[in-house]
């Protein structure tokens, strides 16, 4: 089976090819250049593996949460190049991504979500799997979720201490310290520099595509946290 990966949801833009388990990445920091160098990086890839779109058999594509304007390129691009050659897609939910990537079996993922918000989930792998305890959420640090027992691993950019300009008016502390503070007796560690990348969506996608879930090219849709995406924080909660 052969698997074309794209992600796009953070400031890094990354692409894979997924061939029976061996895995080939590539990956750039973007910043707001997704659209530029997406299309390319594709195109180097397939040439580098001597593959052509038509003979895969699958693209998966990180449809969030994440950067709104990230997450509608993977869509978009994902979209085209399935209903130009054909072929079956698959969406995967970046925070699982993060945590398919950690090596862990209990893993929390967080996102910073601007806003002074959160995207979260917590996932733990069963029989292989990955079953989600905490459902993708958008959440404010002082009002997180809980979480069963102990032993997690704390990933992705929800977990930086730095992550936030304005801190938490209520403790002086930003978003990171106070996702920290609130999981600290249940954490095994944490790793507040993982990113969504294409490799893990690839891995993901390729569990999908083999369990039968392709679906057409025109279900390649976001997954959105954030209802009210243009307006400020006090205008979604008096809307």
């Amino acid at each position: 089976m052969r698997i074309l990966a794209l992600e796009t949801s953070t400031e890094y833009c990354s692409v894979a090819l997924w061939q029976d388990g061996a895995l080939t990445q590539r990956c750039e920091l973007a910043g707001q250049k997704h659209s530029e160098l997406l299309m390319p990086m594709i195109a180097e890839l397939l040439q580098t593996t001597s593959h052509k779109l038509q003979a895969l058999d699958g693209i998966a594509f990180g449809k969030g949460p994440g950067s709104f304007t990230g997450v509608r390129i993977a869509c978009g691009v994902t979209q085209g190049l399935a209903l130009g050659a054909n072929l079956p897609v698959v969406g995967v939910c970046t925070l699982e991504a993060l945590a398919e990537a950690s090596g862990k079996d209990k893993v929390i993922t967080a996102l910073d979500a601007r806003m002074g918000e959160l995207y979260l989930a917590a996932y733990e792998k069963r029989a292989g799997a990955w079953q989600a305890l905490i459902e993708p959420c958008l959440c404010k640090p002082e009002q997180l979720p809980k979480v069963p027992g102990e032993g997690w691993f704390g990933c992705g950019s929800g977990f930086a201490t730095t992550l936030s300009p304005n801190p938490s008016p209520a403790s002086g502390r930003g978003r990171g310290e106070l996702l920290v503070q609130r999981y600290a007796t249940q954490l095994c560690g944490t790793d507040a520099q993982a990113i969504p990348q294409a490799a893990a969506i690839a891995v993901l996608g390729a569990a999908r595509f083999a369990a039968g879930q392709g679906a057409d090219a025109a279900q390649a849709l976001p997954l959105y946290l954030r209802d009210k995406v243009a307006l400020t924080t006090r205008e979604r909660e008096t809307n």
